[in-house]
């Protein structure tokens, strides 16, 4: 189960598509991000993870762990490093059965 509202996954993915480049929007995703608890970040790590097609949606509980197991930079450095972060996020949250649409309706 995801440890973090769809949300907050949805500004993460509004605010990844908006920096391109700026870096305003990046210091402020930045801290958005690390603002984050420790299951939170974890699960949009893992969300990102599914979309990368790295786990499969049936694996989520297994890639929460990795990702807690595995943390060893801060998470918001290792996903803005992600060229393609808002397409696998997007991506995952399709996979686990949510509608892109409706959840960024939802955070506009």
């Amino acid at each position: 189960m995801l440890q973090i509202s769809t949300n907050k996954i949805a500004r993460v993915i509004v605010r990844a598509r908006e920096r391109d480049g700026k870096a305003a929007f990046d210091a402020s995703l930045k801290q958005y991000i690390a603002d984050m608890n420790s299951d939170e970040q974890a699960s949009l790590v893992a969300v990102m993870w599914i979309g990368r097609e790295t786990f499969d949606a049936a694996e989520l509980e297994e890639a929460i762990q990795t990702a807690k197991a595995e943390a060893t930079a801060p998470t918001e450095s290792y996903l803005l490093a992600i060229p393609l972060l808002p397409d696998y996020l997007e991506d995952g949250l399709e996979a686990l059965g949510y509608s892109v649409e409706e959840v960024e309706d939802g955070f506009l």
